[in-house]
């Protein structure tokens, strides 16, 4: 009988989780219930989003607005927007960037609703939740090896902070 309620438990769990379909990373508890995804945000924390670093610019019909990376042929952070390509950082530097060496192949990972079908590693698709990004104090003083790429929201300036593999640049 114990048993049985031990697999009912973790039954009503797994249905009431896919229902939110939220998760936390380095944390133990979501904040509010418009998050789809959020971060470990203590004052402590100096770890960021690692954008994907591309060869030139993704091209093709599954292209969503919202869409980052870290594009090496003029290293520059963009973002997809208005079915357009827009940087958010001046040239940076991308030397410092490592190619994947993974064997894994697939469309990635989707957080969220399964409604669209967007190519990406990893997607946050959700009609009424959002992401919120790893808060950090001064990234610029604070991150002591920042990789080509990274995002975070600094908490000092409120911003939202992109580093470009030679300057953290910072947006309103």
């Amino acid at each position: 009988m114990k048993h049985i309620k031990s697999i009912s438990t973790i039954l009503i769990l797994f249905i009431s989780n896919s229902f939110y379909t939220q998760v936390a990373i380095g944390k133990e508890v979501i904040d509010g219930k418009s998050t789809v995804l959020d971060f470990n945000n203590t004052s402590a924390n100096t770890k960021g989003i690692i954008l994907p670093a591309t060869q030139g610019l993704p091209a093709g019909s599954n292209l969503a607005n919202g869409t980052f990376i870290f594009d090496q042929s003029d290293d520059k952070v963009k973002v997809y927007e208005n079915n357009a390509w827009k940087s958010l950082s001046d040239k940076g530097n991308s030397s410092a960037v490592s190619g994947n060496t993974s064997d894994e192949t697939g469309n990635g990972v989707v957080i969220g609703a399964h409604e669209g079908s967007p190519d990406g590693v990893l997607v946050l698709e959700s009609p009424d939740k959002a992401m919120i990004l790893p808060k950090i104090s001064s990234p610029h003083l604070n991150v002591k090896n920042p990789y080509p790429g990274m995002i975070c929201y600094d908490t000092d300036s409120k911003t939202f902070a992109v580093f470009d593999g030679t300057v953290w640049n910072y947006w309103k």
